[in-house]
């Protein structure tokens, strides 16, 4: 989805690899040349992140903005990336690990989602980070998990070891922690509807320093949609 940030309309896109991601540079760059449209956009190894705006005086979003979106939209199918080799790569590999993270800068604030797939050997197969725009810190960690969740399933996992750092996450996911907070109970409920789709799956705790691939997710996120630079 994107997001109307200070810079502009952003997105993130995630791909498998460097090639898979310049390629998909080098056909937005067509999109643009064509519409006489020239976006900001950064990329580091897998990972691609757009800006589109107007400067007029000062940068706003325009409805050509907005349609240049839409046509970018149209590079990738069904809302990500997923080629066949990576269709295959994750059918051979039926059982992976998910680490999720999410983190709101203010509580509530600027927030975004974190997660992270890896296989049996710690070999990264996925690696996205979704800003989700003001929210609270649990928002964001449970939206990491459905987030996660989701692309597993999308792409046919059927097995699956979640990792976080959020014990109450956690504890709520495996019943031992009641759901007190009401605006927490759909998504609750949506993830808990996700788990029947699994063979097996499995919720562990683990302290911070175990999951920075997923917390540097959320705040390469929080940072690009924040026009933060480091």
């Amino acid at each position: 989805m994107w997001q109307e940030t200070k810079k502009g309309l952003y997105k993130q896109f995630n791909f498998i690899n460097f090639t898979e991601a310049f390629d998909f540079i080098k056909s937005v760059a067509e999109i643009a040349e064509q519409r006489k449209q020239y976006p900001r956009w950064e990329n580091e190894w897998n990972v691609v992140n757009i800006w589109i705006a107007t400067n007029q005086d000062k940068l706003v979003i325009t409805e050509k903005d907005k349609e240049l979106a839409k046509a970018i939209n149209t590079l990738i199918k069904d809302g990500e990336p997923i080629d066949e080799w990576s269709k295959k790569t994750f059918k051979q590999q039926p059982r992976l690990k998910l680490y999720a993270d999410g983190g709101s800068r203010g509580n509530p604030g600027p927030s975004a989602s974190g997660y992270v797939l890896l296989d049996n050997e710690d070999k990264i197969l996925l690696d996205e980070g979704v800003y989700l725009g003001i929210t609270t810190n649990n928002q964001a960690e449970y939206t990491a998990l459905k987030l996660g969740m989701e692309a597993a399933i999308k792409r046919g996992v059927t097995e699956l070891d979640v990792y976080m750092d959020s014990l109450l996450v956690i504890n709520q996911m495996r019943g031992v922690f009641k759901v007190r907070n009401r605006d927490l109970w759909p998504i609750h409920g949506a993830i808990k509807d996700l788990t029947k789709q699994f063979k097996h799956i499995s919720f562990t705790h683990v302290p911070r320093e175990l999951n920075k691939l997923a917390d540097a997710a959320v705040n390469r996120s929080l940072d690009q949609a924040l026009g933060i630079r480091n």
